[in-house]
């Protein structure tokens, strides 16, 4: 990351408004985008078409009209069947990129990739793929009883999006640090609350994010534990 490119969640600290709007987003279950504007404030556009453009115009569904190094129609993100796309076949001037690589036409993308357009970074999420067939929702129960080291992993795990603004859950690897336990421990123990509150049934990279809604929506993990 260059100097003065914006992370979306840094340096600025999450408001109970912005936390509640990426929940609202994951809850959902469709694809969004995620950035912040130019005064910091955070911005999710939600993909409920086949394609929405980014750019410097004001007509562009993703506007970054304050940076200079984005052309006025910059790129395009785009549906094909299940399939999300970033595409910049020469639109822009100063070219896009996912994950720090220059895009050549088009290029695929996959949940929590992050886009830089100029100086501006946009986070793709896509939390649960909607174009497949689902269950209808059940309502989750707060569980009777959570052991006191099971609620430390939902705090370790939660402890992102409550304080530093992120919009993902913690990593393993930053859990693992925090409690002092071996990678294998913690898969195992975030293995056993998947199946406690009934996520076993979605998708790898949606159970992270949902146990963590779940924690914070039961009250099990509050703001004070930020």
């Amino acid at each position: 990351m260059g100097p003065g490119q914006k992370l979306p969640w840094a340096p600025h600290t999450s408001t109970p408004r912005e936390l509640k709007q990426r929940l609202e987003a994951e809850r959902t279950g469709l694809p969004h985008l995620i950035h912040r504007d130019e005064s910091g404030a955070q911005v999710v556009t939600v993909l409920n078409r086949d394609a929405v453009t980014v750019g410097r115009g004001e007509r562009a569904a993703v506007c970054l009209s304050w940076d200079a190094g984005v052309s006025r129609v910059h790129a395009e993100i785009t549906r094909i069947d299940d399939v999300w796309t970033l595409v910049d076949d020469g639109l822009s001037r100063n070219g896009s990129f996912v994950n720090d690589e220059r895009v050549a036409g088009r290029r695929r993308l996959e949940d929590a990739d992050v886009m830089r357009f100029g100086s501006t970074m946009v986070v793709f999420r896509a939390p649960i793929d909607r174009f497949k067939p689902t269950e209808p929702a059940r309502p989750l129960a707060r569980p009777t009883t959570v052991s006191p080291s099971e609620r430390l992993l939902l705090v370790a795990l939660c402890r992102p999006l409550l304080g530093v603004d992120h919009p993902f859950p913690a990593t393993n690897n930053e859990i693992a640090a925090e409690l002092c336990l071996s990678i294998p421990a913690v898969k195992r123990r975030l293995g056993i609350l998947f199946e406690r509150f009934d996520l076993e049934a979605l998708p790898h990279n949606a159970k992270r994010a949902r146990l963590a809604d779940v924690a914070i929506s039961t009250g099990l993990v509050s703001p004070l534990d930020a």
